[in-house]
């Protein structure tokens, strides 16, 4: 157990004071484990108390629409936790009374609820003596015990999550789970801090020379490619936007009228679109502004993003039966993408929304 000991000493004097360690209630536990399932910890803080202050109890989340969810979510990117979330409100609501399962087979059931975070939930919120392992602990324990499996494999995941139940100590699971995240932020991170930590003279990678070897990663696979055309319509004080369906990223967001290409596209390729006329007649379109964004990293994409600002009297029948019409001045009141909102903040600061 030296390796528990060395973490949990460092853990008494270095923890981090976040505002989500400070609740043993399972609802505000399980959103900041959402929250940070795919954001920084500082970014995160923010939104935790915005979360909280827009949804209190899970009653109030499962009560509100989808687009006030979205809303309140808007800028953290990963749309679908949020959707999650509103559903497994929705379910504790219905099928468990408010409360939350304390029962982590049962945690994972609910929607956006994976092994680590139902491990979490039960942890921190129960005391369930469960290891919660998340990117942190899997880097954590395979540097110090040399494992040099692909991080990602079944294989690795098994052993390390069987050392991490071996290592657990019985009657404080929360401390030593908290005590990973905690030690995989500050001291051994990606790029560790090798000279500052307890464990490094029975560190294996350390020991070896291979803490920038270990976790091995497996090559990724190219990122995926796409050109977005974006068409802001002024037609007077209105514009037209339309909420995305399907199963593609940003589900539920508003955006403005769409066009894709498979290739780089400039204006006078894009007019000559059949997806360009059936939205607007070309003899009666001027072009006011173009906005080139840099492009937007997704995790398995990049989006390479133009804004048109067009001015038209005449708009075409797919735009008035597919689109709704909104004053400019209700932009804001609407989900949209961090990609949008920054177009959304450039023109208001610059041109005028």
């Amino acid at each position: 157990m030296d390796f528990t000991n060395l973490l949990l000493a460092w853990f008494r004097d270095n923890q981090r004071e976040l505002p989500w360690k400070e609740y043993n209630d399972p609802y505000p536990v399980w959103v900041s484990e959402i929250i940070l399932q795919q954001t920084r910890v500082q970014q995160g803080e923010m939104y935790f108390n915005r979360f909280l202050e827009a949804f209190p109890t899970i009653g109030h989340l499962a009560e509100a629409p989808e687009d006030q969810v979205l809303k309140t979510w808007q800028g953290l990117g990963y749309y679908s936790r949020a959707r999650n979330m509103h559903k497994t409100a929705k379910k504790v609501m219905r099928e468990y009374g408010g409360s939350f399962p304390k029962d982590v087979s049962l945690l994972e059931k609910l929607d956006g609820i994976g092994p680590y975070t139902a491990a979490a939930v039960g942890s921190f919120a129960f005391g369930l003596t469960v290891a919660a392992l998340d990117g942190n602990g899997y880097r954590i324990l395979a540097r110090y015990f040399g494992i040099d499996l692909p991080i990602d494999s079944s294989e690795a995941k098994k052993t390390i999550s069987g050392l991490a139940r071996s290592l657990l100590p019985r009657e404080d699971s929360a401390s030593f789970n908290q005590a990973l995240m905690d030690f995989g932020s500050l001291v051994c991170t990606p790029h560790p801090v090798c000279g500052i930590c307890p464990m490094a003279r029975t560190c294996r990678a350390y020991i070896e020379g291979l803490t920038d070897v270990i976790p091995v990663k497996k090559e990724k696979s190219p990122a995926r490619i796409r050109y977005f055309h974006y068409l802001d319509i002024e037609d007077g004080n209105a514009t037209f936007i339309r909420q995305r369906k399907g199963n593609d990223i940003w589900k539920g967001l508003y955006e403005f009228p769409l066009i894709e290409t498979s290739s780089p596209a400039g204006y006078p390729e894009l007019i000559k679109t059949e997806a360009f006329n059936k939205m607007l007649n070309i003899k009666s379109c001027i072009l006011i502004n173009i906005y080139r964004s840099k492009p937007h990293k997704l995790s398995h994409q990049t989006i390479y993003p133009v804004f048109y600002r067009i001015r038209s009297g005449n708009n075409g029948l797919l735009l008035q039966m597919e689109y709704l019409k909104i004053d400019r001045q209700d932009l804001p009141r609407h989900a949209v993408s961090r990609l949008t909102e920054k177009y959304m903040d450039f023109f208001h600061n610059f041109a005028g929304l």
